[in-house]
């Protein structure tokens, strides 16, 4: 509850492009199948115009993903919700992201977990995601900068896992800081013919499920 309160608090200074946020989740979200009441409050709430460079902040609410700087985008809004959704949140979860990115969808699912671990490997990405979350007063967020296919294992296990760029395959050493029961979803695939999947962790076992053919930045190792 802590962020989602946090940024309640906040909301004042975004009034103005509220319409913008309401039409966003009925048009783009609700209407094309995402139910969860959790998700569409957050998205209702989450200033997304704060989370995109200023050239593009007409944009924000529209239904596409944008450039964020270093070859990166922020996803479009109905993914960003649909992903939220498919990792099934009740509030009382440690989530992993991996991919920081603009922080847009951090402040989301901040709204919807107890803590949120999110890594970015790419310095300057992170240390703007670092700034607008603070601005928003989102206490329930730690960020660091680090190489996402080795996850933050110091922190593990995670009741659930987020990526937010594809890899080939998920990695092993992710795989293994999710918690029994947890929830993992993912692009994964080569750009042309990436999946989204969920994977739910049974033990030493995962099943998985293909929920959704999408178009992701592709994953890379190291820091920049």
């Amino acid at each position: 509850m802590y962020g989602i309160i946090s940024i309640k608090k906040n909301m004042m200074a975004c009034d103005e492009r509220k319409d913008e946020r309401d039409f966003m989740v009925r048009s783009q979200i609700a209407a094309r199948g995402v139910r969860d009441r959790r998700v569409l409050e957050a998205m209702r709430g989450v200033p997304r115009h704060l989370f995109v460079p200023r050239p593009y902040s007409a944009e924000a609410y529209d239904d596409y993903p944008l450039p964020i700087g270093s070859g990166q985008t922020i996803s479009q809004p109905y993914i960003v919700a649909f992903m939220a959704e498919a990792l099934r949140l009740k509030g009382n979860e440690r989530v992993l992201e991996i991919g920081t990115g603009s922080g847009y969808q951090t402040a989301l699912l901040s709204m919807l977990a107890r803590e949120i671990f999110s890594m970015e490997r790419i310095a300057a990405l992170l240390e703007g995601a670092r700034a607008v979350l603070k601005s928003l007063g989102v206490d329930n967020v730690q960020v660091r900068l680090g190489d996402g296919f080795f996850g933050w294992a110091e922190m593990a296990p995670f009741d659930a896992i987020i990526l937010s760029a594809a890899p080939f395959d998920i990695p092993d050493a992710i795989l293994h800081q999710l918690a029994d029961g947890g929830r993992l979803v993912a692009p994964v695939g080569p750009l042309g013919a990436q999946t989204l999947v969920r994977m739910t962790r049974r033990g030493v076992h995962f099943d998985t499920e293909a929920l959704l053919d999408v178009a992701f930045v592709a994953m890379r190792p190291g820091l920049s």
